[in-house]
């Protein structure tokens, strides 16, 4: 496709639920931080555009949903208004849920801004009877109710927050697709299997283990895996660790000797299935199994 066309197609922000959406804008350019009306899945609503598309090609265009228009400085002016409404709407909600004693905490309100309609978002550990709760608010919004359940990834994708790192929440700052993690991710990783080290505040596993684990799957495949006999010379050694970031590898000899060995100096030949390594000279560590390493 050419550079026109491409530029029609831009990924764009929804600012309350923190979910991106792709979308075409009839062959307009918009610039990042531009506000457009877009038909977002709850109906229609303002989003940031974030960039443009290059490469639409490669996109379903099932996923793509049509930018309405530009944002006007009302819309903008509306928005901003319906900000301030939705603190207030949370409040009379979570008053109603109280009165109720429903199983329910509440995450946010949205108002759409060319509908009369407001959205509560939800958490909660099971289903949830909120029949009487929605004809509570339709009495004081006077306007269609819906309530959405979501789950504990996505209350922190939409409230945010400073993850152990110290930076913002990856699913909040960088991504809202919440691709599944699980503990094999860390273990290829060569993390600690302690899972408060690797969940996040929402107590599940890590966005981040996912973010590398492609990398570390692809790289262990170059590597002697840990357990592989390694041949040098008369000489034989098993692989005791592999370090894929220092691109080191831990070698114990038939003796106890333990060597820390660059991976440029291993070799492998397909044929046979044999790993062989080229010693490092003497002047590098080798030490007995057991003694303290610093």
């Amino acid at each position: 496709m050419d550079e026109k066309v491409a530029e029609q197609f831009f990924r764009v922000k929804f600012r309350h639920s923190s979910e991106t959406e792709l979308c075409r804008a009839n062959g307009a350019a918009l610039a990042p931080a531009a506000r457009v009306i877009a038909v977002s899945r709850y109906g229609k609503d303002i989003g940031e555009v974030l960039g443009a598309v290059r490469c639409p090609s490669e996109i379903d265009p099932e996923s793509v949903i049509p930018i309405v228009r530009v944002a006007t400085e009302q819309d903008v002016a509306l928005y901003e208004r319906n900000r301030k409404r939705e603190k207030e709407a949370v409040a009379v909600c979570e008053e109603k849920i109280a009165a109720r004693a429903l199983p329910m905490k509440m995450i946010g309100a949205h108002f759409l801004p060319e509908e009369s309609k407001v959205l509560f978002f939800f958490t909660s550990d099971g289903r949830v009877d909120f029949r009487e709760l929605v004809r509570d608010l339709v009495a004081v919004f006077r306007m269609r109710i819906e309530l959405r359940q979501i789950g504990v990834r996505d209350e922190s994708r939409v409230l945010g927050g400073v993850a152990v790192c110290g930076r913002l929440y990856c699913c909040h700052g960088v991504t809202d697709q919440l691709r599944p993690v699980s503990i094999k991710m860390a273990k290829d990783q060569g993390l600690s299997l302690n899972s408060t080290k690797i969940s996040g505040p929402c107590g599940r596993l890590l966005c981040c283990l996912a973010y590398e684990y492609d990398y570390y799957r692809e790289e262990r495949r170059r590597f002697p895996a840990e357990g592989t006999v390694v041949v040098s010379g008369k000489d034989s050694f098993r692989v005791a660790e592999v370090n894929l970031i220092s691109r080191k590898v831990l070698l114990v000899g038939s003796e106890g000797g333990v060597q820390e060995v660059s991976y440029a100096r291993f070799s492998y030949e397909g044929t046979k299935g044999v790993w062989s390594v080229d010693l490092p000279l003497e002047s590098e560590s080798s030490e007995p199994v057991g003694s303290e390493r610093e």
